[in-house]
């Protein structure tokens, strides 16, 4: 890994957030020995460049010179490889523990940072329209049990993980460096369509980011498969938690994104890290976990000035875990066809992100149908579960 590669690791490591939460009624329940981990990607990563679409005849052309060659490509099937980072992904994959659903969106089409995880987190089916989230929602709607334990790794639990559930919060290695993320993107927003300013911020943020997180991280911090692996040994700890949420952050690729080598590409390495940790760390207790990477939306399917791309609409979401039932690609394929994209300009999607977590937890954790419609993703009955998703 080089230097450069190092610090953009070393800046989402930095930001890395996981929170812990156990469910008492998972904990009661036949399905109380499995787990679940939601991995949060916050700033739109790239679906086109974690599973490049290599059989989609537009696919080069619109990406140029940060389209993933396919000699560089990990083969996922006929149509679909994996970036060349993802080498854990894709070797799960080739055994049938992990799956991409390519195309998948929230379920309003918005392309602000904030507004958009606030719905991915939130799981509405409109913009504020809750202020607790849905995996909270989902754990307090299992019913009563053994007391309930959370842990919070990180300054702050997450808002997806928001409502009456408490968690408490522990740091590794004393502290974490304070998150820049959310002020980088409000001043990214702001002057997205500046020619002059908006590339010059977006490379300037990159730095002053990388630059704290050196600063803040301890040596024991700098592991990411390690740190990992210390997360997933949680969950197997005797009474522990089933259910983990982790953030990583940096997927917000205006300018210099880079192809199979690059920003992006060392983002993805540390996904990749992380999921081998969990993989690691879990040990046996890997048969019973489903892992689900999401986030706020996708990219735009054009490569723009800067050598980056913009906010965009569907985007991939990874799912891994030795629970999980072996398929392909999960949904449809929409193309890349000019007549095909969602406003002339970003992939279109043809699954609701909720559409995805309800299939999980109605078929990993057991809730049914009625809870995830009603309760966990409030009027979202038109969002049926998908199926086929776990063993």
């Amino acid at each position: 890994m080089t230097d450069s590669s190092r610090r953009d690791a070393l800046k989402a490591l930095g930001a890395v957030g996981v929170t812990f939460l156990a469910a008492p009624a998972i904990a009661a329940s036949p399905a109380g020995d499995r787990k679940l981990v939601v991995i949060v990607c916050r700033g739109a990563m790239d679906g086109l460049s974690v599973a490049p679409p290599l059989g989609d005849p537009d696919y080069l052309a619109l990406r140029g010179p940060i389209a993933i060659p396919a000699d560089r490509a990990l083969k996922l099937d006929a149509d679909f490889g994996l970036h060349p980072k993802l080498a854990t992904i894709a070797a799960l994959a080739g055994q049938g523990q992990a799956r991409i659903a390519p195309a998948v969106a929230i379920p309003e089409r918005i392309r602000s940072h904030f507004e958009a995880q606030d719905l991915l987190e939130t799981g509405g089916a409109r913009l504020y329209g809750s202020a607790t989230g849905w995996l909270n929602r989902a754990l307090a709607a299992s019913g009563p049990g053994r007391p309930i334990k959370a842990l919070s790794i990180g300054a702050q639990s997450p808002l997806i993980l928001k409502g009456p559930i408490e968690t408490q919060s522990w740091s590794p290695g004393g502290r974490l460096t304070p998150d820049i993320t959310r002020v980088s993107q409000a001043l990214q927003e702001l002057y997205l369509g500046d020619p002059l300013l908006g590339p010059a911020l977006a490379s300037g943020m990159q730095t002053e980011a990388t630059a704290d997180a050196l600063g803040g991280l301890s040596v024991g911090q700098r592991d990411v498969k390690g740190f990992a692996v210390t997360a997933a040994r949680f969950l197997t700890a005797e009474g522990g938690p089933q259910v983990a949420v982790i953030s990583l952050t940096g997927f917000d690729t205006h300018a210099n994104q880079g192809a199979a080598e690059g920003q992006l590409a060392n983002h993805l390495q540390v996904l990749d890290d992380v999921v081998a940790g969990l993989q690691e760390g879990l040990g046996p207790a890997w048969s019973r976990t489903v892992v689900v990477a999401a986030t706020e939306f996708g990219r735009t399917a054009h490569i723009n000035g800067t050598g980056g791309t913009d906010h965009g609409t569907a985007g991939a979401m990874i799912l891994a875990g030795g629970a999980l039932k072996r398929g392909g690609i999960v949904g449809d394929w929409p193309t890349l066809k000019p007549d095909a994209l969602f406003e002339n300009r970003d992939l279109a999607p043809t699954l609701d992100v909720r559409q995805v977590f309800k299939g999980v937890l109605r078929d990993h954790l057991g809730l049914d149908r009625r809870t995830l419609d009603s309760r966990v993703f409030p009027d979202s009955a038109a969002a049926a579960p998908t199926a086929n998703l776990v063993a």
